[in-house]
């Protein structure tokens, strides 16, 4: 039993960053409409950004995740008016067909990029704390991955706070909901696209210096958080930013139980089939709207 609780509190945290990763894709996806396969890639930049200030500079990997969040901010940014921005006025269909060719070229592009200047080596983070942990009735919980969770879980409330009390935030649910009537009411909806998309790849980039913490990085990494973000959009509902998170979490749960009743070569089959059992049973997601 004490076994299964360890695993399962590691699900948790891993859980977590699930749920970050998948934040930021959703909220692109819900508002532009496109399906960006390439977010792993920038949840890998994010990490590598955390790794090579931690390095060369020392400082800090979760003093470093504004300037991770900030550099991909700026990099949504670029991505959306040199890629997506001429996707996104495309008819529903042709659009989405569109922006998971486009993407996966770009997730081919950043990877090679990557790939040339850090290697295919895998690159993780050991902090002198890293260590250190709390001993909760036997469970051992290490500080760093308790501090992860924490800033996945304010990562999400501050989301959930700038998209219901903020203009700009309300701005980007009307254009969600419907992008015509919200130019009417005189609400910019390119630019309404242009942050909604610097906000999901900052969200990219906060998960991926939590994953070069616990996890490690690599260029190929991309492909399977991309993966793991779908999966838990699908669990919560699209349309449900704040069922992104317990999505998230359930998903690193089921995981982390599999891995620990049927084996670590079963955790992988058991996340997918509960992503068809849910997509057959309730397509709406377990939080979203029937």
């Amino acid at each position: 039993m004490q076994s299964i609780a360890q695993n399962l509190t590691y699900g948790l945290f891993v859980g977590s960053i699930y749920g970050v990763a998948a934040a930021g894709l959703a909220l692109i996806f819900g508002v532009l409409r496109v399906l960006n396969v390439a977010h792993g890639e920038l949840l890998m930049f994010g990490g590598y950004i955390g790794f090579w200030l931690f390095t060369l500079m020392g400082v800090d990997p979760f003093i470093s995740l504004p300037v991770a969040a900030l550099a991909m901010f700026v990099v949504g940014l670029l991505l959306d008016r040199t890629v997506f921005q001429r996707l996104v006025h495309l008819p529903g269909e042709t659009k989405l067909k569109n922006s998971l060719l486009v993407s996966f070229g770009l997730t081919l592009i950043l990877q090679n990029t990557a790939q040339q200047f850090f290697t295919a080596d895998e690159r993780a983070i050991q902090l002198d704390y890293s260590g250190a942990s709390l001993n909760l009735f036997g469970v051992i919980l290490p500080y760093t991955r308790l501090i992860s969770l924490a800033v996945a879980l304010g990562a999400i409330l501050a989301l959930h706070f700038f998209l219901h009390r903020t203009f700009s935030g309300k701005a980007i649910r009307a254009v969600s909901e419907d992008g015509e009537s919200a130019a009417l009411a005189g609400i910019n909806v390119e630019r309404t696209y242009l942050y909604t998309f610097g906000i999901g790849a900052a969200l990219a980039g906060i998960a991926g210096g939590l994953v070069v913490l616990g996890y490690g990085i690599a260029p190929t990494i991309g492909l399977t958080w991309t993966l793991k973000a779908l999966v838990v959009i699908t669990l919560a509902g699209t349309g449900s930013v704040i069922g992104i998170f317990p999505a998230g979490l359930l998903l690193g749960l089921v995981e982390a139980l599999s891995g620990t009743v049927l084996g670590s070569a079963y955790q992988e089959v058991v996340g997918l089939v509960m992503f068809l059992l849910v997509l057959m049973l309730r397509p709406s997601g377990l939080f979203g709207k029937s």
